[in-house]
């Protein structure tokens, strides 16, 4: 059997909110509750299960590779939505995208802070 990883949790202030934005942006599925989480299953079948946390936590990066079509059908829902983004993780870049290995990413916040990116090349891949 190889390793894969199959879910991660993702703190929220309020997970259906958070669970339904990722989903739309990405133009997943909505959102499959269960339990105190709300999944959103990406492509290689990884769940980001959306669980409700009130107390203070810190904020997660998460990457999503994506095709070149795919990142213009996602990077139009964001702007549509008007939602800051950057072309880098510090947020010193608004409004611009990166060029990184011959591929374009952007970042964006979700409600709880957490630094979400799509990317159409892999960082190092070359270019």
């Amino acid at each position: 059997m190889s390793v894969q990883l199959n879910h991660t949790i993702v703190k929220a202030r309020d997970p259906q909110a958070s669970a339904a934005l990722l989903a739309a942006l990405l133009g997943r599925g909505a959102p499959v509750r269960f339990g105190p989480f709300h999944g959103v299953e990406i492509d290689n079948g990884v769940t980001l299960d959306f669980m409700r946390v009130d107390e203070e936590f810190d904020w997660a990066h998460y990457a999503f590779l994506v095709s070149e079509s795919e990142f213009d059908e996602i990077f139009g829902r964001i702007r549509a939505r008007g939602i800051p983004y950057w072309a880098d993780p510090g947020h010193h870049q608004p409004g611009e995208i990166n060029h990184g290995d011959g591929g374009r990413g952007v970042y964006w916040d979700d409600p709880d802070g957490h630094v979400l990116e799509i990317l159409t090349r892999p960082y190092g891949s070359g270019g």
